[in-house]
């Protein structure tokens, strides 16, 4: 499964950089994530919980950063897995560019689906993929435009869009994402997300 999208967030690049890369920033914007921990200065750990559909379960997941060049890009490379529910694993490239306005962030997501999970079929997982990419970014500019870091996680369950349905990106901010990936295992994280999460869910 492939998913790509764009999304500007009215701040410095440096400190969006900075915000992908912080764990508390991160902890707090994933839909359902209940811990992210870094264990290296290129890896991260996460748990997540999320209701899809009539999925539900707690995913854990291990994600590395490499080919980082920072504030520009890194890339994101991850597997998690929710039990039963199923399990997922993937690459997520996040790209960062000054723009009026602010900065641009930009990923491409390349990620693989297993268990009960995959058995929802691609359309639906794309579109709560949206909705969850859009929940991040719309919390994660809050965040990094001024607003505090909460300790209670984003909301955890979301509605399922129907079948052929599209996904009002007004309705998230205007904002397609990263992530499943991101929001699944950080989906683990990632944008990520994503898009972590970026690649946490897909």
């Amino acid at each position: 499964m492939e998913l790509s999208g764009e999304t500007v967030i009215a701040a410095p690049i440096q400190t969006v950089w900075a915000g992908l890369n912080d764990p508390a920033i991160l902890r707090a914007c994933i839909p359902g994530c209940e811990a992210l921990d870094r264990v290296s200065p290129t890896e991260m750990t996460a748990r997540v919980v999320q209701k899809i559909g009539p999925v539900s379960a707690s995913f854990t997941g291990h994600v590395t950063l490499s080919e980082i060049d920072a504030p520009q890009s890194y890339r994101i490379t991850g597997q998690g897995s929710g039990g039963v529910a199923g399990f997922a694993k993937g690459s997520a490239l996040i790209r960062l560019e000054t723009v009026e306005g602010g900065t641009k962030l930009s990923y491409t997501v390349e990620a693989a689906l297993g268990g009960k999970i995959a058995q929802l079929g691609s359309r639906m997982i794309k579109g709560v993929a949206n909705a969850l990419a859009g929940q991040f970014f719309q919390r994660f500019s809050e965040v990094v435009t001024g607003g505090e870091v909460s300790a209670t996680p984003a909301p955890a369950t979301l509605r399922i869009p129907a079948p052929g349905a599209v996904v009002p990106m007004a309705a998230v901010a205007g904002v397609s994402w990263r992530n499943f990936a991101l929001a699944g295992w950080a989906t683990a994280a990632v944008f990520a997300l994503i898009a972590l999460l970026l690649t946490q869910q897909v």
